[in-house]
């Protein structure tokens, strides 16, 4: 898929918390997306509630906050950071909801 120049930051919305034996699939899968949309040279803003987790490593993302997943703290990073695309998909039920 062709790069689109009209973005060029993506605030990641990541799966928070996970409870042994489920979920693992939303933060490897949340992982992977900010390999690959790094790799294409997009700014990368993460949230994830989550500090254990692999994807708040600092190599993958450009920021990371690590906050609870509300309304409000992400409301505060886009005022913030002013992203040009939202994906919440990474971020299982919680983003979705």
């Amino acid at each position: 898929m062709p790069k689109r120049h009209d973005i060029q930051t993506i605030l990641l919305i990541g799966s928070g918390p996970i409870v042994i034996g489920q979920a693992c699939e939303f933060d490897y899968s949340g992982t992977q997306a900010c390999k690959a949309l790094r790799e294409e040279g997009y700014r990368i803003i993460l949230i994830n509630s989550n500090p254990a987790t692999i994807m708040t490593d600092p190599e993958l993302a450009d920021r990371t906050y690590i906050e609870p997943i509300t309304l409000d703290v992400i409301e505060q990073v886009i005022q913030r950071e002013r992203p040009d695309a939202l994906l919440p998909t990474m971020g299982g039920q919680t983003a979705l909801n």
